[in-house]
């Protein structure tokens, strides 16, 4: 399985950040990808009017990324916001386009209450682990808060995933890449998986306007093997970069450290 990783910085313009997307989709076809993964947030920013966005313009929005995967006859992973069914908050999701198929949405369950900010307060929590089917590999799926629970990512490997992508709007901080460094190696060692980890990148803060000033990425996009090592890591900066899995070390790593059958719990 090819993966193509957009490790962009999306902004509050949706508009243009969905003609990226759809260059980004262009080039990891002509890179022979079989995926094309985005980061969290990335058809509008945090900083942006992502309730409306998910209200009014979501649908449109989504459609046009599901042409850009048909013409290009590549899946896409990107992460978006729709509408939540329950009360006025809105639901950050994951939405999967595969050439051909209607769109495949999970939507966050862990939600960042946590250093001061309470992501609960505009987002409604999922409630369902999706894992589905990407040219004959189980793919699960998280979003960025997800990383810090194991249990999802080893439930996920359990059902029959061999690649885990997990999407991120992982706000820089003190220590912060340090610890999305370590959690997307420390979960692909629970889950004997792939974990294929796309956040958004540094923001330039220079040549940006006041709108678009929060620091919403520590970039460190980056491929994880099942036994913890690196395949590709990403620095801050923008960046697309494509990779090939071989999934045969999902199979050598479950056999050698065998620690779904092992878990008693």
């Amino acid at each position: 399985m090819k993966i193509s990783i957009a490790q962009l910085n999306t902004t509050p313009d949706v508009d243009q950040n969905l003609e990226r997307i759809v260059n980004a989709i262009g080039r990891a076809s002509s890179e022979g990808a079989d995926l094309v993964v985005f980061p969290e947030a990335a058809a509008c920013s945090f900083d942006g009017r992502f309730a409306a966005f998910a209200r009014e313009r979501s649908e449109g929005f989504h459609d046009a990324v599901q042409v850009a995967a048909n013409d290009h006859q590549v899946a896409v992973i990107l992460g978006s916001f729709t509408p939540n069914e329950d009360d006025d908050r809105t639901s950050n999701t994951l939405v999967v386009f595969r050439p051909g198929q209607e769109p495949v949405t999970y939507d966050k369950i862990h939600l960042f209450d946590a250093f001061g900010f309470k992501e609960s307060k505009g987002i409604a929590p999922g409630h369902r682990p999706v894992a589905l089917d990407i040219t004959g590999t189980r793919v699960g799926l998280a979003i960025c808060y997800d990383l810090r629970f194991p249990e999802l990512f080893t439930r996920l490997a359990r059902e029959g995933a061999e690649v885990i992508v997990v999407v991120a709007s992982w706000g820089d901080g003190p220590g912060k890449a340090r610890q999305w460094d370590l959690l997307t190696r420390a979960r692909a060692l629970d889950s004997t998986s792939y974990v294929v980890a796309c956040g958004q990148a540094v923001r330039d803060l220079e040549h940006e306007g006041e709108a678009t000033k929060a620091p919403l990425g520590v970039g460190h996009s980056g491929v994880v093997a099942p036994d913890g090592d690196d395949v590709m890591r990403l620095d801050g900066a923008e960046a697309q970069q494509t990779v090939e899995l071989d999934l045969a070390r999902v199979t050598e790593m479950r056999e050698s450290v065998p620690v779904l059958l092992n878990n008693k719990l």
